[in-house]
């Protein structure tokens, strides 16, 4: 049996805001897991706006995603750093920060690391 399912980023299942007003987390559960659509506004920084409510030093998650608009860096924390924007798709190891390049927000689809992201410990 096939199945066909419809699910928007309009109606997220639920949403996430991140410290001062810097973007949100939506999320929309899949059979296989969420799927996140992520709005980082100019000024965001994981290790400002993300690292208060995941208690962690660095970001401890893994995503698979792609940009829709504006411009991210992702700089591990073994010091390599990737500046990514409209159209590419994005591979993180866990053990990262990040910060938004630019006066646009940065949009993201993630297929495996907002699960427990931005949530509140």
């Amino acid at each position: 049996m096939s199945a066909l399912v419809r699910m928007s980023f309009d109606a997220p299942e639920e949403t996430r805001p991140f410290e001062q007003g810097k973007g949100r987390l939506d999320l929309v559960n899949v059979e296989n897991g969420p799927v996140g659509r992520a709005v980082f506004e100019p000024g965001w920084r994981w290790s400002e706006h993300v690292k208060p409510i995941a208690g962690t030093d660095s970001c401890e998650a893994a995503h698979i995603g792609y940009c829709l608009s504006g411009r991210i860096v992702v700089a591990m924390d073994d010091g390599e750093e990737l500046e990514f924007g409209p159209g590419d798709v994005m591979i993180a190891d866990p053990g990262h920060d990040a910060w938004v390049v630019g006066d646009e927000a940065c949009v993201l689809l993630d297929w495996q690391g907002y699960a427990d992201y931005a949530k509140p410990r």
